[in-house]
């Protein structure tokens, strides 16, 4: 089942909603201590670990999410940067969806990153950076010991001083206070990413943080808060959402989500592409065909 085309101006419609993918490229084995990511290779977490996933492979994935109407597809690897030699892959792998013209935004997600760097990737299709902030300035000492919060901001800056698309959001649920939030959303409100992802911390035993997790009106309040802060962002709606919201993710959209992750996550199953097709368009909202 296949998203219902609209042909609209160059403005989002109200009832449009913005399909990207996630494609894990290079998973697990990560040095970093976030306590709040599977992939980290300090809690054992059992995940499928690998690197450079094949170009081939991607191009498959690609071709597989844009039939059900994605138009992001994002690049992510494991790691504290975007050293040379992921530069490079990551660049290759850009380069190859290109030119087998789908028509796809094409971002990366490969960690702390240089402003040469940055410009390379966009010099080879790669057309937005995402790099999250997580959480508030204060908060993020308690989630993270191995780099710094203002390491992540800074990298925002640079991907703006690139003059890629900066994709910019956090997770709620990691134990931050209102306070901790209203702050991730200030310095959000600073960098004005294009797009934000919200995410709802997933509960896992491996990791350190407290098996919890939001209730719908804290995580419906969380996503108000962020429109009300971000409200020109695309407000984008990823991992969490099924946990916590399980088969009724409308009043997400009634909040102000305008984007959706379709399909997998890094190291967790999303639901099936077409039936996440299928709940949006119930709903009464459309794909979007236009980036802009």
């Amino acid at each position: 089942m296949y998203f219902t085309h609209q042909t609209k101006d160059s403005k989002m419609a109200s009832n449009e909603i913005f399909l990207c993918s996630i494609c894990n490229v290079s998973s697990g084995d990560c040095p970093e201590d976030c306590k709040y990511c599977t992939q980290s290779a300090h809690y054992g977490t059992e995940i499928q670990k690998y690197k450079n996933k094949p170009i081939d492979r991607i191009l498959q994935e690609a071709r597989a999410l844009r039939e059900y109407g994605a138009l992001g597809f994002c690049l992510v690897t494991a790691g504290r940067s975007l050293e040379s030699d992921k530069c490079e892959y990551i660049a290759k792998a850009a380069n190859a969806i290109k030119e087998a013209d789908l028509g796809l935004h094409i971002i990366a997600c490969c960690g702390s990153a240089d402003l040469d760097s940055l410009k390379y990737l966009k010099k080879n299709g790669v057309d937005s950076y995402n790099h999250n902030l997580e959480t508030s300035k204060d908060f993020f000492p308690h989630i993270c010991s191995t780099h710094t919060w203002l390491e992540r901001f800074e990298t925002c800056e640079n991907t703006l001083k690139a003059e890629l698309g900066l994709c910019s959001g956090g997770i709620f649920g990691l134990g931050e206070s209102w306070g901790d939030r209203i702050e991730l959303l200030k310095s959000l409100q600073i960098l004005s990413p294009h797009s934000s992802p919200i995410n709802f911390y997933i509960a896992n035993d491996a990791l350190p943080l407290p098996m919890q997790t939001l209730s719908k009106d804290e995580a419906l309040e969380c996503v108000v808060l962020a429109r009300e802060f971000l409200p020109n962002a695309r407000l984008m709606i990823a991992g969490g959402r099924e946990v916590v919201f399980g088969d009724n993710q409308k009043p997400l959209f009634e909040a102000g989500i305008n984007a959706v992750v379709l399909g997998d996550y890094l190291t967790t199953d999303g639901k099936a592409p077409k039936d996440d097709v299928a709940m949006i368009e119930s709903y009464g909202y459309v794909a979007a065909t236009s980036c802009h």
